[in-house]
């Protein structure tokens, strides 16, 4: 026993550890898709999450270039076995061979925490891949089962909010009807093996559809009146909120109350089409910069108030491969060089970029989506030389030294609590 241990308690001394430790930002997820051959490589991808205070990233395959980039980050990551693969995994071999290929071989060094196998299967409306998710899903936790695996990594499949045959107002919630077997039959997945229920939902799409109707503030997290749910009375001041809450009625209305429901994917494209009403800059910004305050303020939605929130933004960066509108490669904070496609707001970034030399010669992987304006080139239509640095502007260093100061006088009280009661 040290001479420390003799003067001050186990259990106060690593209070007072605790109480040294830097005071961490809200975590956030990002969702990074690589439908580009403009990225930069996974090494210098890692001080642009960390700069944004995102801990957890969700990938669209199980990418070995960015699981080894991110060995020992700290960073938790959801990997996915895309949907071409789903018939493969009902062969419980393939689902051994796959996990122990694609996660176990990176474990402990990469924080794989969970597994999405495929991506908003059931709104596809083919019976054939409906059929194989279940069943990929069931072997994929058996082989994490007999890896010792599946208290540390859990399995799960994102769903399209286009599930949902009733989304107004949120008391209503109800899934399809020709959905509501196949829907079940996964939440037994999720209430047996303890995994979240995870949702894709882009309030965006809802106003592209009918602009007259659905007031832009509504959408973007802006001030507004709101609505109120007739049935619960419940206010609502933005939908993505209404969405959610739609989902968890849709989960009461079938007997699956206290499935854990997180948001896969959301976010806001910074330019579309002349179809594409409101997929601007600006928009784009109010967007994904108020989501993220209301992330930090650890609040959950009207309906499940003491849930904090669990969300994925999308995207990383801008994809420029991505097919369908344009929209679709614009949905990234970040521009391929790294630098922000708008102001983000986060004190660690600043607008320097990467070197738009294509990520390690390897080819995109037809595996995800996400995107990113154009709006913050450089001047002379060139890339910076550099990657993003994290700079210590006079915000954050002002903010460093509140919070040093705070901990001190903590840390002060502490000790001579301690010391008042030996």
């Amino acid at each position: 026993m040290s001479a420390m241990e003799s003067i001050i308690p186990i259990h106060c001394l690593s209070l007072i550890l605790l109480f040294l430790s830097p005071i961490m930002a809200t975590s956030i997820g990002i969702n990074y898709g690589q439908i580009a051959d403009n990225l930069p490589p996974p090494e210098k991808v890692v001080p642009l999450v960390k700069s944004m205070g995102a801990t957890r990233v969700k990938l669209y395959d199980a990418d070995p270039h960015v699981l080894k980039a991110f060995a020992n980050s700290g960073v938790e990551f959801i990997v996915s076995l895309g949907n071409e693969y789903l018939s493969g995994m009902k062969d419980p071999a393939k689902a051994q061979a796959w996990v122990k290929t694609n996660v176990q071989a990176y474990l402990p060094a990469t924080k794989i925490t969970c597994i999405a196998v495929g991506n908003e299967v059931l709104t596809f409306n083919d019976t054939a891949l409906s059929g194989n998710l279940l069943p990929a899903m069931e072997n994929v936790y058996a082989a994490l089962v007999s890896m010792n695996l599946d208290k540390q990594v859990s399995v799960t499949t994102a769903h399209s909010v286009a599930i949902l045959e009733t989304s107004y107002p949120p008391s209503a919630g109800a899934f399809r009807r020709d959905l509501v077997s196949c829907v079940t039959q996964v939440l037994d997945f999720h209430c047996k093996t303890g995994s979240p229920f995870l949702i894709n939902a882009y309030p965006y799409f809802a106003y592209k559809a009918d602009p007259k109707q659905v007031p832009l503030d509504f959408v973007l997290f802006q001030p507004n009146q709101g609505i109120v749910d007739p049935v619960t009375n419940l206010h609502y001041d933005n939908m993505l909120f209404a969405q959610i809450d739609a989902v968890h009625s849709a989960l009461t209305s079938i007997g699956y109350k206290n499935v854990c429901v997180q948001i896969s994917e959301t976010g806001w494209p910074s330019k579309g089409d002349a179809d594409e009403l409101g997929a601007t800059p600006d928009n784009a910004r109010k967007y994904n910069c108020n989501l993220i305050k209301l992330v930090s303020q650890k609040k959950g939605t009207p309906l499940k108030p003491n849930n904090n929130l669990n969300v994925y933004v999308f995207a990383l960066f801008n994809e420029n491969l991505k097919p369908g509108p344009m929209s679709e490669r614009n949905y990234g904070l970040f521009k391929p060089d790294g630098s922000p496609s708008y102001p983000l707001g986060f004190s660690g970034i600043n607008n320097a970029g990467v070197s738009t030399n294509s990520s390690s010669g390897r080819s995109p992987t037809a595996s995800s989506g996400s995107s990113t304006p154009t709006s913050w080139s450089p001047q002379d239509g060139s890339s910076s030389s550099g990657y993003m640095s994290i700079t210590s502007n006079s915000e954050r260093v002002l903010f460093c030294w509140k919070s040093l100061i705070l901990q001190f006088h903590i840390i002060v009280g502490s000790i001579s609590l301690i010391f008042s009661q030996l």
